[in-house]
C-alpha cells in the first residue's frame, strides 16, 4: 500500500509526464533525440533518486510507489523512462555493491540529477550469460587495467559515471567478475561509439563502450569476485522495472483503444457496440491487471526485503509479453488510422519490442522461473 506522501509524489511525477513529457515524446522518437534533455527537470522533481534511501539524497519510494511512477512515466515517452531506469541500474550498483565512501561519493549527486549513471554488463559475445564476458581488470601498480567491449549500453555518452563489470579472476568463472566505478571525463582510455540506429526507444540511446583504460584501486566497487552477485540483485530490480514500463506503455495503448472505439463510427453505430471488439478490449484489459498484479506483487516483496528474484522474472515475462498483445490489439482496433504516425500505436509497439530481450530475455526468465521452481518448489503469493 502506498503512503499518502508517496501518493503525492506519485502523483506530481504524472502530472510532470503529462506537462513535459508528453508534449515532446512524439518528436523526440521521430528525430531521436536523445532524452537527457530531461535529467535536469527529472532531478528537480527528485524521479532521479526515486530508487535510493533518503540517507543517500533520494526520496526512499518504497517499491510500490517506485513501480507507479516509473509506469506514469513510460505511459507517455518510453525513451525517457529508459534512459530513467538505466540510471536505476548503475546507482543501485553502487548502493548494493559499493563502500561508504563511494556511495557518499556518487549517489547525492545521481539522485539529484548532477550525475547520470551508466549500466555496463552486456558484451557482443555476452549478453544472456554474462558470466561468459570476455572484459577483463588487470591488476596494474595501484589499480587495474581494464580492457574489453560492452554494447548497448544505454546513457553512455552523456554518463557521468559507468559501472562496469569485468573479469579480475577469469578463471573463477561468474565467481571472478568484479564491478568498477568508471568516470568517462577522468580515465583515459574509453572511446564510446554514436548512438544505435534503434528500432524503438528512439530517444533513450544505447550505445558501444570500448575499453583500454587505468582506474586506481578506489574505484573497485565493493570486493573483488563480488561483481556478480551484486548484478544480478541489481537485474532483480531492474525487471520489476521493465514490467512497470510495459504496463505504462499497455495501460496507454489500451486506453486509446477504448477512446477511439467510442467515437469512430461505422453504420451509424460507434465500433463499441461490436462484440468481437468488446472481447478485445476485455482480454487486454485482463492481461493489464494480471501484469500489473505481479509487478507490484513482485515490487512489495521488494520493499519487504523478502526474496523475489523469481517474482520479478515472472512480472518482467508475463508483463512484456502481454503489452505486445494489447498495443497490437489496440493498433487493429485503431485499423489503418494505427498503422500510421497520427496516431502513437506505432510507436508504443516499436517501443514494447526491447522488453522481451534486454534486461534477461523472455526465454531466460522462463529458464530462471523453472530452474527455482524445480529446486525449490512453488510459493504461493503472499498478501
Amino acid at each position: 500500500m502506498v503512503e499518502e506522501f508517496e501518493q503525492a509524489i506519485v502523483d506530481q511525477v504524472k502530472r510532470f509526464a503529462r506537462e513535459v513529457l508528453l508534449p515532446q515524446a512524439e518528436r523526440i522518437d521521430r528525430e531521436e533525440l536523445f532524452v537527457t534533455r530531461h535529467q535536469a527537470a527529472l532531478g528537480d522533481l527528485g524521479a532521479m533518486g526515486m530508487n535510493l534511501p533518503e540517507t543517500w539524497g533520494g526520496l526512499g519510494l518504497s517499491g510500490s510507489a517506485l513501480y507507479q511512477a516509473v509506469e506514469a512515466i513510460a505511459a507517455v515517452c518510453g525513451s525517457t523512462a529508459s534512459m530513467l531506469t538505466a540510471h536505476f541500474l548503475a546507482t543501485d550498483s553502487v548502493l548494493i555493491g559499493g563502500n561508504e565512501d563511494q556511495r557518499a561519493e556518487i549517489l547525492p549527486l545521481a539522485a539529484s540529477g548532477k550525475y547520470l549513471g551508466a549500466f555496463a554488463l552486456t558484451e557482443p559475445g555476452a549478453g544472456s550469460n554474462p558470466a561468459e564476458m570476455s572484459t577483463r581488470a588487470r591488476r596494474e601498480g595501484d589499480g587495474y587495467r581494464i580492457t574489453g567491449q560492452k554494447c548497448f549500453i544505454s546513457n553512455a555518452a552523456a554518463a557521468d559515471f559507468i559501472v562496469v563489470y569485468a573479469k579480475s579472476n577469469p578463471d573463477a568463472g561468474a565467481r571472478g567478475i568484479s564491478a568498477y566505478l568508471i568516470r568517462p571525463s577522468e580515465h583515459a582510455g574509453v572511446e564510446i561509439s554514436s548512438h544505435e540506429k534503434t528500432m524503438g526507444l528512439r530517444g533513450g540511446h544505447v550505445f558501444t563502450v570500448s575499453l583500454d583504460c587505468f582506474v586506481p584501486a578506489s574505484c573497485l566497487l565493493g570486493d573483488e569476485g563480488q561483481g556478480f552477485r551484486t548484478a544480478m540483485k541489481v537485474l532483480d530490480n531492474g525487471r520489476i522495472e521493465v514490467a512497470a514500463q510495459a504496463t505504462g506503455i499497455a495501460g496507454a495503448a489500451l486506453e486509446a483503444a477504448i477512446d477511439y472505439a467510442k467515437t469512430r463510427f461505422v453504420g451509424g453505430h460507434p465500433i463499441a457496440d461490436l462484440q468481437g471488439l468488446q472481447w478485445m478490449l476485455a482480454d487486454s484489459a485482463t492481461e493489464l491487471a494480471a501484469a500489473r498484479g505481479l509487478g507490484l506483487n513482485a515490487a512489495r516483496l521488494r520493499e519487504r526485503r523478502e526474496r523475489f528474484s523469481v517474482e520479478a522474472s515472472m512480472a518482467k515475462l508475463y508483463a512484456s509479453e502481454a503489452a505486445w498483445r494489447i498495443a497490437d490489439r489496440a493498433l487493429q482496433i485503431h485499423g489503418g488510422y494505427g498503422y500510421t504516425r497520427a496516431f502513437p500505436l506505432e510507436r508504443y509497439l516499436r517501443d514494447l519490442r526491447i522488453f522481451r530481450i534486454y534486461e534477461g530475455s523472455s526465454e531466460i526468465q522462463r529458464n530462471i522461473i523453472a530452474r527455482t521452481i524445480l529446486n525449490d518448489g512453488y510459493r504461493r503469493p503472499t498478501s
